[in-house]
């Protein structure tokens, strides 16, 4: 009996190590990295890939092992980034949310799996069944049966018009794309959602809770969800493109104190000095440098534990051995040459973050860089891991440069051809969709123009597509230029436009352009 106990034991052990590690080899011996080794990536990566600034923070055993400032906060002027430089973090927000929830959890004030509809007796999904089941934790597992960033026009392009009341309310006309917790498909919306739980149940706004009962308690004095102080607003970095060619301030994006209705998903601007706080903070199950608690370990095992499967790339698998990908609540989980890893990035316009952290290294990693390229950061943080991880030595800048060179030189949709507009009745005039709201298409010396009621920034110049219905919305403020879009227009059996359907010319432009999830009835 003994021994059968033990041999079973024994293959409990066996297949868990089977379904996190599967054929994975044995961690490497950790390694290093010099500071010198560190400024020379980093400095590579920012003219490699036309980033103005950089900023780089790295703690290990609970101690700072590096923390520096590269290149500028502004492209044209002067003043460098440095340790105290402020970015907005985009998504690396999600985290703070799921600790915010956490402390909620910790206090008996909300559970993981109550309901949301509970909480938020506003709150509906398109199927009433997923709304009667939807819990909190199902908020942060991106596993609602959405689709790839559904609802995302409602947060961006910034600033718009779209309180987090309509995106709460609008969530019901959003249709699903697979079934319930089947299926990962990442989500900015729910994310909204849970921070509307955060301030229902507590009792004060989403920013007034993170900044008191998160920043306030670690001692954060550069990192904000609500507004930044005026001594720290002196210190901010201004994010930038590459627009036709040079590097340009995306003045859309810059940080400001205007109130944004995306704050739970990716709305936080911190430093990577603070960030090392909070990096630490997890690291240490809740437990911040200066001692004090802000969620308990069972919440921090919580947030790290697997809740939704996520596919593994062939890249992934030959350039880290990665050999499982999770998401938890706020956090991506992985393995990187054995070790453990739980990260997440941010992608804003022009503002992009990065956070690693490798438990048993007791590493954790945050880059923050005030450009376009989502190339630098990665360059950068796989440098950096892979050094820690005692990975063999690669030039990343150079990997991802050719990765980049060869996603240019595939073939793209070319969009159609454009040319004189035939006569055609009844294009002009008011098309309403239930989510996005109102769209008037009006007619000047040029053709016809598309203006969004709610989201301001995307007015622009259609031009038809010499295919019938068809034609193609080019957004006046091109530093929206990915997100170009097709307009179809439908028509009755008498040949009136009763409606009108869309979708991005580029495939491959950022899944927040989600027109293909529009739905434009003719409203007049």
């Amino acid at each position: 009996m003994v021994a059968r106990h033990f041999r079973r034991r024994i293959a409990a052990i066996a297949l868990w190590l089977a379904a996190f590690l599967p054929g994975a080899a044995m961690a490497q011996e950790a390694g290093n990295i010099s500071e010198a080794e560190i400024d020379a990536l980093a400095n590579r990566a920012l003219v490699a890939f036309q980033v103005p600034g950089m900023s780089i923070g790295i703690v290990k055993g609970g101690k700072i092992y590096h923390l520096k400032g590269y290149g500028k906060r502004d492209a044209n002027a002067g003043a460098p980034v440095d340790p105290y430089t402020i970015f907005k973090i985009a998504s690396n927000s999600k985290a703070f949310t799921s600790a915010a929830l956490a402390i909620l959890v910790d206090e008996g004030k909300i559970r993981w799996d109550d309901r949301v509809a509970d909480i938020l007796p506003e709150f509906r999904l398109y199927d009433p069944y997923v709304t009667r089941e939807m819990t909190v934790r199902d908020l942060l597992t991106h596993r609602s049966g959405l689709g790839l960033g559904a609802g995302d026009l409602m947060l961006w392009p910034e600033p718009n018009a779209f309180s987090r009341e309509d995106i709460v309310r609008n969530m019901r006309y959003l249709k699903p794309a697979s079934s319930f917790r089947s299926a990962y498909a990442y989500d900015n919306t729910l994310y909204i959602v849970a921070g509307e739980v955060i301030a229902r149940v507590s009792g004060v706004s989403y920013e007034d809770f993170i900044d008191n009962r998160i920043m306030g308690p670690l001692g954060l004095e550069s990192c904000f969800a609500g507004a930044i102080g005026r001594k720290a607003m002196k210190n901010v970095a201004k994010p930038h493109g590459v627009i036709d060619g040079e590097i340009k301030v995306i003045q859309r994006s810059i940080i400001t104190n205007e109130p944004i209705a995306s704050t739970a998903a990716g709305g936080l601007k911190c430093s990577a000095h603070d960030m090392l706080v909070w990096i630490a903070t997890q690291l240490n199950g809740g437990v911040s440098p200066d001692g004090a608690r802000l969620f308990s370990a069972a919440q921090s095992r919580e947030m790290w534990k697997p809740h939704t499967i996520i596919p593994v790339s062939e890249e992934e698998r030959s350039r880290d051995r990665t050999q499982f990908k999770a998401y938890g609540l706020g956090w991506r989980l992985s393995d990187v040459y054995g070790y453990r890893q739980v990260s997440h990035t941010g992608t804003l316009a022009g503002m992009l973050s990065y956070v690693t952290l490798t438990p048993e290294l007791d590493l954790g990693i945050v880059v923050l860089t005030n450009g376009g390229s989502d190339d630098a950061r990665k360059a950068v943080m796989t440098g950096l891991v892979h050094a820690f991880v005692g990975a063999p030595g690669k030039d990343w800048i150079e990997y991802y440069k050719q990765q980049n060179e060869a996603e240019a030189d595939a073939p793209v949709d070319p969009g159609c051809e454009t040319g004189a507009e035939p006569p055609r009745e009844g294009v002009a005039g008011r098309y309403e969709d239930p989510w996005f709201g109102g769209v008037d298409i009006s007619r000047d010396e040029n053709g016809y123009v598309f203006t969004s009621e709610k989201s301001p920034r995307l007015n622009g110049a259609m031009r038809y597509c010499r295919q019938p219905n068809i034609y193609t919305v080019r957004w006046d403020d091109r530093t929206l230029a990915s997100g170009d879009a097709y307009a179809l227009f439908e028509t009755d059996f008498g040949g009136r436009i009763t409606g009108m359907r869309m979708r991005r010319i580029d495939p491959k432009a950022d899944f927040s352009f989600d027109f293909q999830d529009l739905e434009f009835n003719r409203a007049n």
